[in-house]
């Protein structure tokens, strides 16, 4: 199974057709958007590009390979709007080796403050704009970065998981973190 993460688009369209166009030639069966899907929020700047409407439609049309979660620019609004879930604080993922996969966007769950997680489990999560593959403790920390307002001085980015190597992508091919996971025994 392979997966496509992103977050934070802030209703920027320019942002969200690069990442759908890099969905699409991923191969990845889903898109697993972690939230800020829609709006910019009181402390960003209104990104260049920002459109809304325009990121609806074209998020709707991939809505049956859409699995999403909350950020803490999302609203009930925006949920009238799309067509798939992306109200709840959380998601799980079950993989094919018996890992869970904890998806949220991170301003409720992190790492200092997540469910009980087996070892070897991932958090996944948005939030920070900062792309990061590693792993703490017992479990993995995954976060693909933002889609439109990179922070640091990181580039626009998502994620892939795919043969047992989570990957933070730059829209122009760079990997800027992985990490590989150990099989579970």
């Amino acid at each position: 199974m392979k997966l496509f993460f992103a977050s934070d688009i802030h209703g920027c369209f320019e942002s969200a057709q690069k990442m759908i166009k890099a969905f699409e030639q991923s191969g990845a069966q889903h898109l697993l958007l972690l939230g800020d899907i829609l709006n910019h929020g009181p402390r960003n700047a209104i990104p260049q590009g920002y459109a809304p409407m325009k990121v609806v439609e074209l998020l709707n049309g991939y809505a049956n390979k859409i699995i999403a979660v909350r950020g803490n620019c999302d609203s009930e609004v925006d949920q009238m709007l799309l067509s798939f879930p992306m109200m709840a604080d959380y998601n799980w993922v079950l993989l094919d080796d018996g890992r869970r996969l904890f998806l949220t966007h991170g301003h409720l769950y992190r790492s200092d403050n997540c469910p009980h997680l087996s070892a070897g489990d991932i958090i996944a999560s948005g939030h920070t704009h900062l792309p990061v593959a590693e792993k703490q403790g017992e479990i993995i920390l995954f976060n693909p970065g933002s889609v439109t307002i990179p922070r640091g001085e990181n580039k626009p980015s998502y994620g892939l998981l795919e043969d047992n190597r989570l990957s933070v992508m730059s829209f122009d091919g760079d990997e800027l973190s992985f990490y590989n996971l150990v099989p579970i025994t």
